[in-house]
């Protein structure tokens, strides 16, 4: 049976190869020497003849200029250094970003030391971190509370970051935004992973613990109805 035809079915992305040495097809190219200094343009035959000269090869780095720059280098530690580059530029990637992190008014304990391991965790990736507080009926009368809970907050992550402005009123909430500290300024994170796991798994043992005492103490009006009758009777 012959194999389904199809678009693309079965088969890899197509990713562009990187030319060196004998398949670099042109007739000239502008060479780059080991040590990043331009040697100008000549015969793809004589910077062969280059590169076999000093033991390198001839890697094509920029194939869509004209005409095309080729580095003379060893390939192994081209590759070597362009995955590297590749993964820093990914690790870099979420700097500059913005989470936001939700306060009420009156914030439990649990819940207020909970969100504070997600901005600290945040601020150790570089992130910034919006902090917005948000009034809900008439709390708007005890804006007070709001302003301490929000200071009260951004003081607890002085180690691991700063604000430029102090928290500002937004419509019916508070903003305020923190930015990361340097990493030779910062502190430790001392919210790993594991720790922001007990923090998660608390409140669910708190609620089951909850649930067992709800149980004994239900208020149940027909439970001593029985009792009631051999009484009467």
């Amino acid at each position: 049976m012959s194999r389904p035809k199809g678009k693309g079915r079965g088969r890899r992305p197509w990713v562009p190869r990187i030319r060196i040495n004998d398949r670099i097809r042109v007739s000239e190219v502008r060479v780059v020497d080991a040590d990043g200094e331009q040697v100008g343009i000549m015969k793809t035959e004589q910077a062969l003849a280059l590169a076999k000269r000093h033991s390198l090869d001839l890697v094509e780095i920029s194939p869509n200029a004209r005409p095309p720059v080729c580095r003379i280098c060893d390939f192994g530690k081209y590759q070597y250094e362009e995955s590297k580059k590749k993964k820093d530029s990914k690790k870099n990637s979420h700097a500059g970003k913005v989470k936001e992190v939700q306060l009420r008014p009156r914030c439990e304990q649990h819940d207020f030391d909970f969100k504070l391991a997600h901005a600290t965790n945040f601020l150790c990736q570089d992130m910034k971190v919006k902090i917005h507080l948000r009034f809900r009926g008439r709390e708007n009368a005890h804006k007070d509370i709001g302003f301490d809970t929000v200071n009260r907050f951004m003081e607890s992550l002085k180690p691991w970051g700063k604000s430029d402005a102090q928290p500002r009123l937004a419509g019916r909430g508070i903003d305020a935004l923190v930015n990361p500290l340097p990493k030779n300024q910062r502190a430790e994170n001392p919210h790993a992973k594991t720790k922001l796991r007990e923090l998660e798994e608390e409140p669910s043992q708190d609620s089951d613990n909850g649930k067992s005492t709800d149980k004994g103490g239900l208020n149940t009006p027909f439970a001593n109805l029985d009792s009631t009758k051999k009484d009467l009777t």
